[in-house]
């Protein structure tokens, strides 16, 4: 038997043949996290605008947080060092546009090293990671610091370095009790509210958006589905007397919902690879959301209904698992 009849007859055992996601381009974490830092910009910029000096600070402190307990939780375990990735800065930033300009500037502090500590290394670091971690270090920071963390200045409200900001009210709380909100559908379209950093404005936060899809960093499938939801059932049960189409339009442009859908619902390590599994995953994060605006104590229900999908997330890429080609699918016993 030659060389050649030899390989043919011990191919299967010499390949093997995974499923996808395969990589086609050459691309890296650092560049991938690079241009998700690049969307973030926009809500970003336009968020420190809207609040001064506070919010940029606010911001300023997660992402250097962030970045320092990368670097030292890695030494202290005695891994690579991987900073320069990029992805240390695109938890603190995501967390930090999560925050109000008006929280005590050491809850951004305490919030990184939920994020980095906790949730990221002490699971082996990146891509091993079963949630979220900004989106944890949110939730974290909301039961510790529940007073801190709903105090929203209204727009153009400049806090000052280490005062007290005068609570406003959110449209999500208005929303919630049946009524209408103050502010205008432009005023939140543009970003003229009150509430977190990078929540405010939905052109901000689809700009960045269109961004990584064009850049194809993230798929269409978890935000389709998961904004799709969310306008379906707020179309077909508004809160109070509101018009229909009105409260849709709100509940999209209100709150984290087109951050989480675009920024973190998307997440690599958290969510799905298969493509039936991205869409199954968008679903049931629009659904939690307008459940837990409905039912929950909570004004606000994104960062805990992408925290609960998060946790499903193999079950879905099993379901999805695709077939490899030339095997036959196993077959249940009877």
């Amino acid at each position: 038997m030659d060389v050649k009849q030899s390989i043919a007859a011990n191919a299967p055992e010499l390949l093997t043949v995974s499923p996808s996601p395969h990589a086609r381009r050459k691309v890296t974490t650092a560049s991938v996290m690079k241009d998700v830092l690049i969307a973030l910009l926009p809500a970003t910029v336009w968020g420190i605008y809207i609040f001064g000096v506070r919010a940029a600070l606010v911001v300023l402190l997660c992402v250097a947080s962030s970045v320092l307990f990368e670097l030292l939780t890695q030494l202290v375990l005695r891994r690579p060092v991987t900073v320069s990735d990029c992805s240390a800065a695109v938890t603190g930033l995501l967390l930090g546009l999560n925050l109000s300009p008006a929280v005590p500037l050491y809850v951004p502090v305490v919030g990184a090293a939920f994020a980095i500590i906790v949730v990221k290394q002490l699971f082996g670091g990146i891509g091993k990671n079963v949630m979220n971690p900004a989106l944890a270090a949110r939730v974290f920071l909301m039961m510790a610091w529940t007073g801190g963390m709903t105090v929203f200045p209204a727009a153009y409200d400049r806090v000052p370095l280490g005062a007290d900001a005068v609570a406003s009210a959110t449209p999500l709380i208005a929303l919630k009790g049946g009524e209408l909100p103050e502010a205008s559908l432009a005023e939140m379209f543009f970003g003229q509210i009150g509430g977190c950093i990078g929540e405010i404005s939905a052109l901000m936060i689809l700009i960045g958006g269109i961004y990584l899809l064009v850049r194809r960093v993230i798929t269409w499938h978890i935000p389709v589905t998961f904004l799709a939801t969310v306008a379906v059932l707020t179309f077909l049960f508004p809160q109070g007397d509101i018009p229909r189409l009105t409260f849709m339009l709100y509940s999209l442009c209100g709150g984290g919902v087109l951050l989480g859908a675009f920024f973190m619902a998307t997440d690599y390590v958290t969510s799905p690879v298969t493509s039936g599994g991205r869409l199954v995953f968008g679903i049931g994060c629009g659904v939690l959301v307008v459940f837990l605006r409905y039912f929950s104590g909570y004004n606000e229900g994104v960062s805990f209904a992408i925290l609960i999908m998060n946790a499903l997330v193999w079950y879905f890429d099993m379901w999805f698992r695709p077939r490899v080609y030339g095997k036959k699918r196993r077959e249940k016993k009877a």
